[in-house]
């Protein structure tokens, strides 16, 4: 699956055609869709452009999306550095109005395991983002399933990269028979692997190489494979289904 990261938290100081309001981003699933990625992820936008959590601006962003691309999956983030109160985070995910297909969860931030469970229980499916081999060990403690594992490279140097994708990828081999509410036996959630900045491209190549999910899109990079800037999440999508991404 080739999953499209829209925004981020980046602002238009960073890139003109990062998609911040609900018409935008509804714009952009939509063409991110025509060619071919299987979901999109998206940072809502209150006042200010500022990210957040409120059920009002979940609902814009999520009605705006799917008006524009029915059946299309969306996502959300639930990044502490959006609300930093856990306590707030799972009292946000409770007041939902419109539920997201997916969001995702850092396993190292406090309260990561409280966020999971209120999403669970209102059946959101639970992203658990691991950014690390300790976050590995933090999740393997979670009491609630996870949907797909977001296994994410945030070193810029290309090669320290794919070394800690390695690493992480390795501690998670064993909890196949360990995963938060699965049988002995059965398979670990899907593994979407990607990278942000310098390294995106070399990561999204080793997620192909290993037949593992991966994204693509302005919140993980503005630069092309060439190193070329990137117009806008279109050209990025169509980048990375030319590297096998699908």
């Amino acid at each position: 699956m080739l999953k499209a990261c829209l925004n981020g938290g980046r602002g238009r100081d960073e890139h003109p055609a990062v998609p911040l309001t609900p018409a935008e981003l509804a714009a952009d699933a939509a063409r991110c869709a025509a060619l071919g990625v299987a979901a999109v992820h998206v940072h809502p936008r209150g006042e200010g452009g500022v990210e957040s959590l409120r059920p009002e601006v979940i609902a814009e962003a999520l009605v705006a999306v799917r008006a524009a691309r029915p059946g299309l999956p969306v996502g959300v983030s639930t990044g502490a550095w959006i609300e930093p109160d856990p306590a707030a985070r799972v009292a946000a995910v409770r007041a939902w109005t419109h539920l997201p297909d997916f969001a995702s969860v850092n396993a190292h931030e406090e309260g990561a395991e409280a966020v999971a469970a209120a999403l669970h229980e209102r059946g959101v499916m639970v992203e658990a983002g691991l950014w690390t081999v300790e976050a590995v060990e933090a999740y393997r403690r979670w009491r609630v399933p996870a949907g797909r594992i977001l296994v994410e490279c945030m070193a810029e140097e290309p090669t320290v990269a794919l070394a800690d994708a390695a690493r992480v990828l390795a501690a998670l081999a064993p909890t196949a028979a360990e995963a938060p509410g699965t049988a002995a036996g059965s398979a670990t959630p899907p593994v979407l692997l990607h990278a942000e900045g310098p390294a995106t491209w070399q990561v999204l190549a080793e997620a192909v190489r290993r037949g593992l999910h991966t994204r693509i899109g302005l919140e993980d990079t503005l630069r092309m494979p060439d190193g070329s800037p990137a117009p806008d999440n279109a050209a990025l999508v169509v980048a990375a289904r030319a590297a096998g991404a699908h």
